[in-house]
């Protein structure tokens, strides 16, 4: 039964637009880039765009920062993860990496070991009216220590 949260997979990867297939027995070393949809089965080490597609399926070891313009991740990635338009990660996701994305979908399930920047480039009306301020560093006060009390 699929998830309704997720866009139907038969959509998104059809047999006939799918440019490149890294099977489950594959191991790829190196920057991989492709401008058509990109299915990852195996593991790919160093950085992985592509400017369409991507799936990296339930059993795929990424170690590479990835670019993508739609993701759906069910495996591991260690890297940072930028896609351009929709992210979605199923329950056996797991992202060690910052995430920056348009639109994020998590299953219950999934893990994200990073930081998330989901939505526009635009800042909101909160940083634009309260510029930053450095902190007001408090001096220090001298430690005096105990008098001795002489008897005369």
């Amino acid at each position: 039964m699929k998830n309704p949260i997720f866009k139907d997979e038969e959509k998104e990867f059809k047999k006939d637009d799918i440019e490149t297939i890294i099977g489950p027995s594959v191991k790829v070393e190196g920057d991989f880039v492709a401008n058509g949809d990109v299915v990852v089965e195996g593991i790919v080490s160093g950085n992985l765009k592509t400017e369409a597609n991507l799936k990296i399926g339930p059993q795929a070891k990424i170690f590479a920062n990835v670019r993508a313009g739609t993701a759906q991740i069910s495996g591991e990635v260690q890297g940072n993860v930028k896609v351009s338009d929709r992210l979605e990660l199923h329950s056996t996701a797991r992202v060690f990496g910052d995430i920056k994305t348009k639109i994020l979908v998590v299953a219950e399930g999934a893990s994200i070991d990073g930081k998330c920047h989901c939505g526009s480039e635009r800042k909101s009306k909160l940083d634009k009216l309260e510029p930053e301020k450095p902190e007001k560093k408090e001096k220090a006060l001298p430690i005096l220590s105990p008098t001795k009390k002489t008897n005369k």
